[in-house]
C-alpha cells in the first residue's frame, strides 16, 4: 500500500470510531435524561404522595452519577478520535501536495540575516518547516528548527538516519503523540520550565518543614479545643505565630508558587508524552540513549512530572474560598511551597535532559513522518574524500510531485563550480534552491528528494533572496556584498562550504560585475568551496572558459511557439544561446 492508501484506510477507521462515539454519546445522554426523569418521579412519589421511601432515590442518582463519569470518558475518547481524524487529514494533504497553510509555519524562527534560511524558504507558509514538523511541543519545534539552521557532524547525521529509519513505520506512535494533552495546540514552554527547575531553593530554612507541620497540627487541636470547651486563646496564639511566619515568607512563597503555576502549563501533555515514549521499545543507539535520559533517581520522568502536576494543582487550588480561610491555620501555602522545593531539589536538574530528549525525539518523529510519506526519497551516502556533491534526479521537496522537474547535479574533483545561465523564469533559481534545501535535509538526517545522492558533509551559504532594506538603510547591492562576505567567512570553517549565488552582483555595472564575480569565485575555489552560480548575463559565462578546469557552464533554455514561451526546466551542458527578455516584454504589451 502507498502512504496515501495507508492514511486513507486509517482515516476511514477513525471516522467510523468518531461516528460510533457520537451514537454512544446520544444514547448515554438519553439514559441520563431518563434517569433524571425517574429521580423526579420518585421524589414526587416519596415527598408529595408518600407512596415510597425516599431511599429509592439512591438508585437513579447513583446510576446518573455513574453514567456521568462514563459519559465524560466517552467524550474524551471521541475528542481523541477526532484529533486522529485531523492527523490523517493533514497526512493526506501532505501526500496530495495540498499541505501549505495547514501546519505550523515556524515563523518565529525566521531570520533575514541567516546565511540561507530565507533564501531556501525554510520557514513561513509553504516552507520546509511546515512540510516536516509534526511536533506537539515547543521543544520539538525548537529542535527541528535548530537542525535545519545548523548542519550536524557526520556521526550525528548517521545516528539520526538510523533513528529515523527505525521510527519510519511507527505510525501508531506518531498518532498517539499527536493527540495527547487537553488541547490539540502546541504546548509546553521549555524556557520558563527549565528556568524554574534550575532556580536555587528559596525555602532552605532549617526545620521549616517540621515547624509547619507541628503548627498545622496544633491549629487543628486548638481549634477542636475551642469548639469543645470554648477556649479560643490557644488557637489565637497558634494562628498568630503562623501568620507571622507566613507574612515573613510572603515574597518567597509568592515567587515559588507563582513560578510553579505559570512555568508549568501543559504539564499533563509533557507527562503523557514522556509516558508514551517510555513505553516504546527502541533499538537504535541514539533512541536508546534518549530513552535512558527520561529518568531521574530511578523515577521515570512521566511519574515525576505527574507528582509535580499534583503540586501545581494544590497551588492553584489556593484560590478556593475555603482554602483562603484555612490557608494560615493549615500553613497550606508554606507546605505546598515546601513540596515544590523538594521536587525541584530531587528532579530539577533532570528537567533540561527531559526537555532535550523530548525535543529530539519529536524532531526525529517529524523526519520519520516525511520518510514514510516519501518512500522514493533516498538517504545520502556520505563519502570521505571531497568536497563532493553528486545527485541523480534531484528535485525540490516543496514543489508538487506532478510539477517537479528533476535534474542531475555533479560537483567535486576538478569541477568546483556550476555556472548556470538561462533566460528569465527558466529554472535557475529553483535549481539553486533545490540543491540548497536538499543539503539542509541531508545534513539534518532526513532523506532527500533524489534517486541517489553521494556527498561529503557540507555547510551552506546562499545569496538568492537578498533585497534592499529601507529600515537598515542598505541598497540591494550593499546587502548582496554583505551576504557574500558572510558566506566567504564561513568558507574558513569546516565542513567545506557549498555556496549558492543567484544572479551574482547584478546590482552593479557590467565591468565591475565581471571583475567582481571572477574575484569572488576565485577566492571561493581557493578556500576549497564548491557551489552553483546563476546568471542571465552572458558576459559572465566567459568566466567558465577562463577557469575551464574548475568552472563548468550549464544552462536552461526556452522555446517560443505561437507567441508563447515554454520551459522544460531541464539542465543542459554549455552556455545558453538565446534570451527571452524582449519576447516577455512584448508578450505583456510593451512596445519594444
Amino acid at each position: 500500500m502507498t502512504p496515501k492508501d495507508v492514511y486513507a484506510k486509517r482515516l476511514a477507521e477513525r471516522q467510523a470510531t468518531v461516528s460510533s462515539f457520537d451514537q454512544l454519546h446520544v444514547r448515554i445522554g438519553n439514559f441520563r435524561l431518563a434517569l433524571a426523569g425517574l429521580a423526579f418521579l420518585i421524589a414526587w412519589l416519596a415527598f408529595a404522595r408518600h407512596v415510597c421511601s425516599p431511599w429509592w432515590l439512591a438508585a437513579p442518582l447513583v446510576g446518573f452519577a455513574t453514567l456521568a463519569i462514563h459519559h465524560s470518558r466517552v467524550l474524551r475518547a471521541r475528542t481523541l478520535a477526532e484529533r486522529s481524524v485531523s492527523v490523517y487529514l493533514r497526512g493526506l494533504a501532505r501526500t496530495s501536495d495540498k499541505w501549505a497553510g495547514g501546519g505550523a509555519s515556524g515563523e518565529r524562527f525566521a531570520d533575514s540575516h541567516h546565511v540561507y534560511a530565507a533564501d531556501l524558504d525554510l520557514f513561513g507558509t509553504g516552507g520546509l518547516f511546515e512540510l516536516l514538523s509534526t511536533a506537539r511541543t515547543r521543544m520539538g519545534e525548537d529542535t527541528l528548527a535548530e537542525w535545519l539552521l545548523q548542519p550536524a557532524e557526520l556521526d550525528e547525521v548517521r545516528q539520526r538516519q538510523a533513528a529515523v529509519a527505525e521510527l519510519r513505520d511507527k505510525l501508531d506512535l506518531r498518532e498517539q503523540l499527536a493527540v495527547l494533552g487537553e488541547d490539540a495546540a502546541i504546548g509546553v514552554h521549555p524556557q520558563s520550565l527549565v528556568k524554574w527547575a534550575e532556580s536555587p531553593n528559596r525555602l532552605s530554612i532549617r526545620g521549616l518543614k517540621l515547624v509547619a507541620r507541628i503548627l498545622a497540627t496544633a491549629a487543628v487541636v486548638t481549634g477542636i479545643m475551642w469548639a469543645q470547651w470554648d477556649r479560643a486563646l490557644p488557637f489565637v496564639i497558634v494562628v498568630a505565630i503562623q501568620a507571622i511566619i507566613t507574612y515573613s515568607l510572603r515574597h518567597r512563597l509568592s515567587e515559588i508558587l507563582h513560578g510553579t503555576e505559570h512555568s508549568f502549563a501543559d504539564l499533563s501533555l509533557l507527562s503523557e508524552t514522556l509516558a508514551r515514549m517510555e513505553a516504546e521499545p527502541l533499538q537504535s543507539p541514539r533512541l536508546k540513549r534518549l530513552s535512558e535520559e527520561l529518568t531521574s533517581h530511578q523515577v521515570r520522568g512521566s511519574e515525576a512530572i505527574r507528582r509535580l502536576q499534583k503540586i501545581v494543582d494544590l497551588s492553584m487550588s489556593r484560590d478556593n474560598v475555603f482554602l483562603r480561610i484555612l490557608d494560615i491555620p493549615l500553613m497550606y501555602s508554606v507546605q505546598v511551597a515546601l513540596a515544590a522545593e523538594k521536587w525541584r531539589a530531587l528532579h530539577g536538574s533532570a528537567v533540561r535532559r527531559w526537555i532535550a530528549a523530548v525535543g529530539e525525539i519529536e524532531a526525529l518523529l517529524s523526519l520519520s513522518g516525511y520518510s514514510f510519506e516519501h518512500p522514493e526519497d533516498a538517504y545520502p551516502i556520505f563519502e570521505e574524500q571531497g568536497p563532493l556533491l553528486e545527485a541523480r534526479q534531484l528535485g525540490h521537496p516543496l514543489l508538487p510531485a506532478t510539477r517537479c522537474v528533476r535534474n542531475d547535479v555533479s560537483l567535486g574533483g576538478e569541477t568546483r563550480v556550476l555556472l548556470v545561465s538561462g533566460s528569465n523564469m527558466s529554472g535557475k533559481s529553483t535549481l539553486l534552491r533545490s540543491v540548497g534545501v536538499s543539503m539542509v535535509m541531508a545534513m539534518a538526517g532526513a532523506p532527500v528528494r533524489t534517486k541517489e545522492l553521494r556527498m561529503t558533509p557540507l555547510q551552506i551559504g546562499a545569496s538568492i533572496r537578498v533585497n534592499d532594506s529601507l529600515q537598515e538603510g542598505s541598497s540591494r547591492f550593499y546587502a548582496e556584498i554583505s551576504r557574500l562576505r558572510q558566506i566567504y567567512d564561513r568558507s574558513e570553517k569546516q565542513p567545506p562550504l557549498l555556496f549558492l549565488l543567484d544572479e551574482l552582483l547584478q546590482g552593479t555595472n557590467s565591468k565591475d560585475r565581471r571583475i567582481g564575480a571572477e574575484g569572488v569565485l576565485r577566492a571561493m575555489i581557493e578556500r576549497g568551496a564548491i557551489g552553483l552560480v546563476s546568471t542571465h548575463d552572458l558576459a559572465l559565462t566567459e568566466i567558465g572558459t577562463e577557469f575551464e578546469e574548475h568552472i563548468r557552464n550549464v544552462h536552461f533554455q526556452d522555446e517560443l511557439q505561437g507567441g508563447k514561451i515554454s520551459f522544460d526546466y531541464q539542465l543542459r551542458p554549455g552556455v545558453v544561446t538565446k534570451s527571452n527578455g524582449l519576447e516577455l516584454m512584448r508578450s505583456i504589451g510593451l512596445k519594444v
